[in-house]
C-alpha cells in the first residue's frame, strides 16, 4: 500500500479487506466513508461491533449464535426432540426459521467439506453431533446442506457416521429438484438428475 497513506488509514484498510467480498479497493472506499461520518455514528459502529464479541457467544448445543445458552430455539420445551436438522451454517437456521414450518431440533456443522479451502471433517462439529445422539433422544437427522458438490460429500459423511454408530437413526435429506413454477427446459443438468434420481411416486 501506498506509503503516503496516513497509518492509522493504512491498518483499517488492511483490516477491512479482509472481510468477505473487500478488496483493497473496497475497503478503501468503504474507509474514506467512515471519515465522513459524524464522530458520533463512527463511535457506535466500533461500539457495535465490540460489543458483538462480548455479547455473542455459540449455543453449546446446537452452534448457533446467541445471547444466552442454551439458545432459544434450544430452550424451547415445545420442540420435538427426536428430530435433528443438520446445516452447515447459521444462517440456513435462520431461513428455515422464518418460515416457521419445522418444529425440530438443529445442529450447524460450521461449514462444508472443501478440501481446497482447508475445510476437513476436523473442522466441523461432528463432535457435537455424535454427543446429540448420544443423548437417545433423536430418531431422525434431516441433512438440510444444500446440492452442491461439497453438499452432497458432507451429507455423505455424516450418513456414515449415523449409521456405522447409531443404527437406530433414520438419515433423511431435503428434497431436491426442479423448483415450483419452473420448466424442465430451463434446468440445468445436476438439478434434472437430481430430479429423476429422487422422484417420487404419484399416488
Amino acid at each position: 500500500m501506498d506509503h503516503r497513506i496516513p497509518e492509522p488509514l493504512k491498518a483499517l484498510v488492511e483490516q477491512l479487506a479482509r472481510l468477505p467480498g473487500l478488496g483493497p479497493k473496497s475497503a478503501m472506499r468503504v474507509a474514506m466513508t467512515l471519515l465522513k461520518w459524524p464522530e458520533a455514528e463512527t463511535r457506535r459502529l466500533g461500539k457495535g461491533i465490540h460489543d458483538l464479541r462480548d455479547n455473542l457467544r455459540l449455543c453449546s448445543r446446537c452452534g448457533a449464535l446467541t445471547e444466552t445458552d442454551p439458545c432459544n430455539v434450544c430452550s424451547d420445551k415445545e420442540r420435538d426432540d427426536s428430530l435433528l436438522c443438520v446445516v452447515a451454517e447459521w444462517d440456513s437456521m435462520l431461513t428455515l426459521e422464518e418460515g416457521a414450518f419445522y418444529k425440530g431440533r438443529y445442529l450447524i456443522l460450521g461449514g462444508l467439506l472443501a478440501p481446497l479451502d482447508n475445510l476437513s471433517a476436523e473442522s466441523l462439529e461432528l463432535d457435537r453431533l455424535t454427543k446429540r445422539l448420544e443423548e437417545g433422544q433423536v430418531r431422525e437427522v434431516v441433512l438440510a446442506l444444500g446440492a452442491t458438490v461439497e453438499a452432497e460429500t458432507t451429507g455423505a459423511l455424516v450418513r456414515s457416521l449415523v449409521n456405522r454408530r447409531f443404527p437406530g437413526v433414520t438419515v433423511t435429506r431435503l428434497a431436491q429438484g426442479i423448483p415450483l413454477g419452473a420448466e424442465v427446459k430451463f434446468m440445468d443438468r445436476e438439478t434434472l438428475r437430481q430430479s429423476l434420481q429422487y422422484r417420487q411416486e404419484i399416488r
